[in-house]
């Protein structure tokens, strides 16, 4: 079974991004991505009232990162601190050598490549670092730009489950797509 260890935190570059370590001092931006009803469009989770919240989901991050159960990265461009999104491994399962890999970007910032840089660095992570033999994602069936994404970086649909997910008064179809290392 594989064992997981996030110390020291992995920082990680692509051409133009740094992903590194979400703090305390990203609280606007993780506000502003958490309490936005167009980033969270697609994640059947509440929008974040206020900084309090946003610290609470800071702190959540930090302890699957403390635990070494999930990991996640704040997406930047090299050279200037803002947080534009968050990229990482959630779900993870060592037994199965499998995690689920999830994104998501302020709106300001879709269309210019970046999700598919980081996902694209993700995944050699996952493969090389963590030794995983697939990474999969869950996504809405509507949700078409990260669709996008997750083909252009290699991923194949694997399944889609109806009405899988009770959320907000209705049910919710999901769709899984995934990547073996090959």
């Amino acid at each position: 079974m594989l064992e997981f260890n996030f110390s020291p935190f992995p920082v990680i570059e692509t051409e133009r991004l740094l992903l590194k370590r979400i703090t305390n001092e990203d609280v606007k931006e993780v506000f502003e991505l958490r309490s936005n009803p167009e980033t969270m469009k697609y994640i059947p989770r509440p929008l974040v009232k206020n900084n309090e919240e946003a610290l609470a989901h800071i702190a959540l991050l930090d302890e699957n990162i403390n635990n070494n159960t999930g990991i996640n990265w704040g997406i930047t461009i090299k050279g200037d601190p803002k947080l534009l999104g968050i990229i990482g491994f959630y779900r993870t399962q060592p037994e199965n050598y499998r995690s689920e890999i999830g994104y998501m970007l302020l709106p300001e910032f879709h269309g210019k490549g970046i999700v598919p840089e980081a996902v694209k660095r993700l995944i050699e992570y996952g493969f090389k670092d963590l030794k995983l033999h697939s990474i999969e994602a869950v996504i809405a069936p509507e949700n078409i730009a990260s669709e996008k994404v997750l083909q252009k970086c290699g991923f194949v649909k694997e399944a889609h489950f109806k009405e899988s997910e009770f959320y907000d008064g209705k049910f919710l179809d999901k769709v899984i797509y995934s990547l073996l290392e090959s």
